[in-house]
């Protein structure tokens, strides 16, 4: 509609004719390249505003400047395991398999190491799919027991970071999850109760009942997997290892009297055995 080459006719006096703000001919919408970045957007978004859906959700990221329909907004939150949290009849017939728990840590004081644990699955994209990251961690240090990377969401590739966890005698006295399948399954239940922990687990769409392991995320995700543009689950697995290391080590946590987890941890396992 404006021609911001003609030769006789300035863009300020064209729209001045079409009656159209200047500012309109030179927007230009943000179109991310990487993926991660959109996905990252959409998860804030939702950690924020928890009832949005993915129509809700376009709708913010539109005016945000992104251009980007509803279907891959979508297509996205589900692959990110995400929906809006809202009220629904209930369509379908629980697992016969899946044991629900209640959740153990309303109004409980955390004061000392390995009281607590807490676990969660997230993703990082690669330009042809995901990986995913489980990582373990204790409440009161906010150190990192174990953690690993798996192209599929496979219960083994779980159970595997909570028996690499559990060596060395370390055990917690509750170990919090969500109520994914891989929580709910009888293979994760069994190895949790029979190392004597006591199982506890979020209520349907309350995230911030895990918020120890949602903000270890964050952490990761502004600290590590935001800088950089992974090729390879290789390349995945040696950042995140670097980056967990200095995480544990290095990282002074203001919470923790500017100490770092690995200095908390380690100081007060004896405390309390």
């Amino acid at each position: 509609m404006v021609d911001k080459e003609h030769a006789q006719i300035s863009v300020r006096k064209q729209c001045a004719l079409l009656g159209i703000v200047r500012s309109n001919v030179y927007y230009c919408a943000k179109e991310p390249q990487d993926e991660s970045v959109l996905a990252n957007e959409i998860r804030e978004i939702w950690l924020a505003m928890p009832m949005y859906g993915y129509r809700k959700i376009t709708k913010e990221l539109q005016r945000r400047k992104y251009t980007i329909n509803h279907k891959r907004v979508r297509r996205m939150m589900h692959d990110m395991r995400i929906m809006a949290i809202y009220p629904k009849p209930k369509t379908s017939i629980n697992n016969a398999q899946k044991k629900k728990y209640p959740y153990l840590l309303r109004d409980v004081k955390i004061v000392y190491v390995d009281q607590v644990w807490e676990t969660d699955i997230t993703y990082i994209k690669l330009p042809n799919g995901f990986v995913y990251l489980i990582a373990i961690i204790d409440v009161y240090s906010r150190f990192i027991i174990s953690w690993s990377i798996s192209i599929t969401l496979e219960v083994a590739f779980c159970l595997e970071v909570l028996a690499s966890a559990l060596q060395k005698g370390r055990k917690p006295a509750i170990l919090n999850t969500d109520q994914g399948v891989q929580f709910t399954s009888l293979e994760w239940i069994k190895m949790v109760e029979n190392a004597d922990i006591q199982v506890s687990m979020d209520g349907i769409g309350r995230w911030a009942d895990n918020i120890f392991i949602e903000r270890f995320w964050r952490t990761a995700k502004y600290e590590c997997a935001l800088l950089y543009s992974f090729k390879t689950v290789k390349e995945v697995r040696k950042i995140m290892a670097e980056f967990i290391e200095i995480y544990n080590r290095k990282r002074l946590h203001q919470s923790l009297g500017y100490l770092t987890p690995e200095e908390v941890y380690f100081k007060n396992r004896s405390v309390v055995t």
